[in-house]
């Protein structure tokens, strides 16, 4: 299945609930898909697809929480929305410790189903646009000369060019080149900037 649309993912066993769903997204104007199985689901919808997945909690085989937890460890980004007639409070707690946007019970409103998906789709949103600002980030970083890269680090420590130019037993002037040379190429127009794609870009995590 092809993943740069964004889709509403709907996985439950029970096909009148599936047929309720698709119908109620797609009268609202989404692009709804569902499945009858977390497997089925697993099979066909790739790690970087956009959009949302609403979730049944109780299925046969691999449950929603069970589902929730295979997509984190596939780097799966999707938001969840779980839906169930079966669900308990430490099922409940369950789920949001692992990231669940929201928890709703069957039988649900539609319009309250509607703002929690439009929610979720949104912060799917979001959560892409940083994925890319990171990615870009880090594409800008690899093209850094080690010396270079030794610098910004100086940089984002918040030492001054004559520090940086001490540990590095280099000129505090040639500290000045490499530090224009590391905004031109980070595509920064101020420190605050540059110190932001830094971090975004994973310099300095363990």
């Amino acid at each position: 299945m092809r993943s740069e649309h964004e889709r509403v993912y709907v996985v439950d066993d029970d096909p009148a609930v599936r047929r309720s769903l698709v119908r109620l997204l797609r009268s609202a104007g989404l692009e709804a898909v569902a499945f009858e199985s977390p497997e089925e689901f697993l099979r066909l919808v790739p790690p970087e697809a956009a959009g949302c997945a609403i979730l049944d909690l109780s299925m046969p085989g691999l449950d929603g929480l069970a589902l929730q937890r295979e997509l984190s460890a596939r780097g799966c980004l999707l938001p969840v929305l779980f839906l169930t007639g079966y669900g308990d409070i430490p099922e409940t707690v369950q789920a949001m410790k692992a990231g669940a946007l929201d928890f709703l019970s069957k039988p649900v409103d539609d319009g309250v189903l509607l703002r929690a998906v439009r929610q979720a789709l949104a912060a799917g949103r979001a959560a892409g646009e940083a994925r890319r600002q990171a990615a870009d980030a880090r594409r800008r970083l690899s093209t850094l000369t080690p010396r270079e890269r030794e610098v910004l680090e100086g940089v984002v420590a918040g030492k001054l060019n004559k520090q940086i130019g001490g540990d590095l037993g280099i000129a505090e002037k040639t500290v000045k080149v490499h530090r224009g040379r590391v905004m031109e190429k980070m595509g920064a127009g101020s420190l605050a900037e540059l110190v932001q794609l830094a971090d975004r870009a994973g310099l300095g995590r363990a």
